[in-house]
């Protein structure tokens, strides 16, 4: 068996397993991206005809070439990085997810320069859950004013939120960013976007959004905690394809 072939195995049964032991999230299951970024076209074809279908990349430029070598795979591709707003249209029309929104100036940008041809853009609001100056992302307490802006786009998609907690080497900490991240998710499933600026409108039981399906968080160290918490992707690049030679 490749590298490839057993890395995808080994991850898949590991993610099943989260899974299952898990309880009920009432959102469905765990979707596994391959983060493929600065990997070749080559290296994302071989994993491609494994049955991995999805690819998270950083940059738009670099994944316009991949997709070009790669279009007849019919895959799904992922923004997955800090996307300038000067490279919107770029995005726009290259992706099928962007999960990196973390302003209002960027959800206007997108919806200008989706192409009327295309589905709407599925997003995801990328939330800065540890308040790490280095790391892009908007404030929790920004989150709900970003889904009415994208909610009243009928070129985007709200699909949900993005996290990349801090690196902490302290498995507790994480677990606390992947809950409070998970809690935020929960309400602004439940929450009328109108009535809702916190929290305190989460707890009805019921999702009046129930477009809003994803929660973003985990990667190749900790996605089986993030599982745990919630995680409905888990973002996965060096355990899948193996250290670049």
């Amino acid at each position: 068996m490749s590298e490839p072939a057993s890395n995808l195995a080994q991850i898949s049964q590991r993610l099943r397993l989260a899974e299952a032991a898990r309880p009920e999230t009432g959102v469905g299951g765990v979707r596994l991206l391959a983060v493929s970024k600065t990997r070749s076209a080559a290296e994302i074809r071989a994993l491609a005809l494994l049955g991995q279908h999805a690819f998270g990349e950083n940059y738009a430029q670099e994944a316009i070439a991949k997709q070009a070598d790669l279009a007849d795979l019919n895959l799904e591709w992922h923004l997955i990085g800090h996307l300038q707003s000067n490279k919107a249209r770029l995005a726009a029309a290259a992706f099928d997810w962007v999960q990196s929104v973390d302003r209002i100036k960027l959800v206007a940008e997108l919806a200008r320069h989706r192409p009327s041809e295309r589905p709407p853009l599925n997003v995801l609001v990328q939330v800065n859950i540890d308040d790490e100056a280095s790391k892009s992302g908007c404030r929790p307490d920004e989150v709900f004013a970003l889904a009415e802006a994208i909610l009243a786009e009928p070129r985007l998609l709200l699909r949900g939120l993005m996290a990349i907690p801090a690196p902490d080497p302290d498995m507790r900490q994480r677990r606390g960013a992947f809950r409070a991240l998970k809690d935020l998710f929960d309400a602004l499933r439940s929450a009328g976007m109108h009535e809702c600026r916190g929290r305190q409108a989460a707890g009805s039981g019921q999702a009046r959004h129930p477009g809003i399906d994803t929660l973003s968080m985990g990667m190749s160290e900790d996605f089986e905690l993030a599982i745990a918490e919630g995680a409905t992707m888990v973002r996965i690049g060096t355990a899948l394809f193996g250290e670049r030679s």
